[in-house]
């Protein structure tokens, strides 16, 4: 078994362990230990959250007193806790109505969408891309000042492109990569502090 695979498994069955809807709550946790943008009360927006693993993760920081948005085209359980609207990201209904679900503007707009991979790697690099670009510019309508962002990206010619776009509305965008990534895979963070408005 190939290392990558048995990190895999690692982060599934301790998924599982814990009661995690995806192993993908580890990344979450993860970025969140390094840059500690996650606090109690916060008001949080993650996109792209089926099957709710990131969600799950959120509230527990969050706490009671926080507000939970998850925004996905699919469909996906109810999370005690959390607000679930099942929208896509193109819509341009969807600022208004995440705005309304908040009533104000997010502390934290989180991002970890990703088209459905066709294995054909530039189409796939410029879908995910095109993916975060939406959530950004619904980003900068409904993040409050000082606010931070965590935006999914694959690697590829277009992300130096969506770095700049960034930094020009943060004072710090940061490049990451968790744990429970797998390492030969193309997907990073980008880590967004401090919202300029």
């Amino acid at each position: 078994m190939r290392l990558s695979d048995a990190r895999r498994d690692y982060y599934r069955k301790l998924a599982k362990d814990h009661g995690y809807r995806s192993r993908s709550a580890y990344k979450l946790e993860q970025l969140n230990n390094s840059y500690r943008i996650l606090r109690s009360s916060y008001k949080v927006i993650d996109f792209g959250c089926a099957p709710g693993g990131w969600l799950q993760v959120i509230l527990k920081e969050v706490g009671s007193s926080g507000k939970v948005v998850g925004v996905d085209i699919q469909d996906i359980e109810p999370i005690s806790g959390a607000i679930i609207l099942r929208n896509d990201i193109e819509d341009p209904t969807i600022t208004d109505s995440i705005l309304r679900l908040l009533n104000s503007k997010a502390d934290v707009v989180l991002s970890d969408l990703a088209p459905n991979v066709s294995g054909i790697w530039d189409i796939d690099h410029a879908r995910q891309i095109s993916l975060t670009r939406n959530a950004f510019t619904i980003t900068q309508k409904v993040l409050k000042k000082s606010g931070s962002a965590i935006f999914k990206a694959f690697e590829g010619e277009l992300l130096n492109e969506l770095k700049l776009d960034l930094k020009n509305s943060f004072h710090e965008v940061i490049v990451s990569k968790p744990r429970a990534s797998r390492q030969e895979s193309s997907e990073l963070y980008l880590v967004c502090l401090q919202f300029t408005g």
